[in-house]
């Protein structure tokens, strides 16, 4: 019983602090975007702005919950909920330090993180859909062909950090880089995963879903108040998720010198969340055939050379 609780009391503060760094995450870009573009970003509500969130979440919890008549309001209405679930469900096996983290520690936790992720591709193709809006169905189209692209990628390039670890586990692949974070054998795994987490996630310059330019908001068009904030807090937390596997899988996880395990690991995501971020800043958005062409012509042959390249070594190491 008391092993259940602590169990449940793991989740629940996972969760909690999930969803609560998502909503101050949007404070912290706004922020790093002003400082990086030489103006002052968000400065008015409460001290350095940093009460900004609460006027945003107010604001979008308060707002008319409208669905349009047109729309397919069953499925308009599971779309952002299961765009913000699968979000948090990803983060079920991912093991913060060796004692938090580790109530979904399955042995084949880098596919439940495949297979979890691929899922949210559902949530934005329907949410598309369901619409029934012009600019929304073509979001959700270059939705389902960026994102099942580039899960392709994103699991080649695990392939070589598992074949390194001799395990799925996600613990067992953070201590199997006590010696060496794998960033450095596996470093063209590491640049593909990066980039297919970009993608996966849409965000700049990859937010072709969206793409306001030429789509108004993209998929989520006729989205508003509540339901829209699980569209936003969703693509947070999976900044978040992105951000926490590849300190997982590339850089050590909760491993390093002098300081706690827990700070370790937050030191090393929130250094990729302001690379996510930086990013935003510095890039344009390319164009969509571009990004399919990136992926197929360019991200394949790196995935599948770094494979080969691994099992070459493997093999020369063990005397094969």
């Amino acid at each position: 019983m008391i092993i259940i609780l602590l169990n449940l009391l793991d989740i629940i503060g996972i969760l909690l602090a999930l969803v609560i760094g998502a909503a101050l995450l949007t404070w912290i870009e706004r922020r790093l975007l002003g400082f990086w573009q030489d103006r002052r970003g968000p400065n008015r509500v409460g001290p350095f702005g940093s009460l900004q969130v609460v006027a945003d979440m107010l604001k979008i919890l308060f707002k008319q919950d409208w669905v349009p008549p047109f729309a397919d309001r069953t499925v308009f209405v599971l779309a952002p909920a299961m765009v913000m679930a699968t979000a948090l469900l990803a983060f079920a096996v991912v093991p913060v330090t060796p004692s938090i983290g580790i109530v979904g520690n399955l042995n084949i936790g880098v596919l439940f993180f495949l297979a979890v992720t691929s899922l949210s591709v559902y949530g934005v193709v329907l949410a598309g859909w369901a619409s029934n809006n012009k600019f929304s169905l073509l979001g959700g189209m270059r939705a389902t062909a960026q994102l099942v692209s580039y899960e392709v990628f994103m699991g080649l390039s695990l392939i070589g950090v598992v074949m390194l670890a001799g395990s799925f586990s996600l613990a067992d692949i953070v201590r199997a880089q006590r010696h060496v974070w794998f960033i450095l054998p596996q470093f063209l795994g590491f640049v593909v995963f990066l980039i297919a987490g970009i993608a996966e996630t849409h965000r700049l310059p990859f937010d072709l879903p969206e793409g306001e330019n030429e789509l108004g908001a993209g998929f989520h068009t006729e989205y508003s108040g509540m339901k829209f904030g699980m569209f936003f807090i969703g693509e947070y937390v999976g900044i978040l998720v992105i951000a926490a596997m590849i300190t997982i899988l590339f850089l050590g996880g909760w491993q390093g010198p002098f300081l706690p395990p827990l700070l370790w690991f937050f030191v090393k995501t929130a250094v990729l969340v302001a690379f996510f971020i930086l990013l935003r800043a510095a890039l344009p958005r390319p164009r969509y055939d571009q990004l399919m062409a990136l992926g197929w012509k360019l991200m394949l042959p790196l995935s599948l050379l770094n494979i080969a390249a691994t099992g070459a070594i493997m093999l020369a190491w063990s005397g094969g």
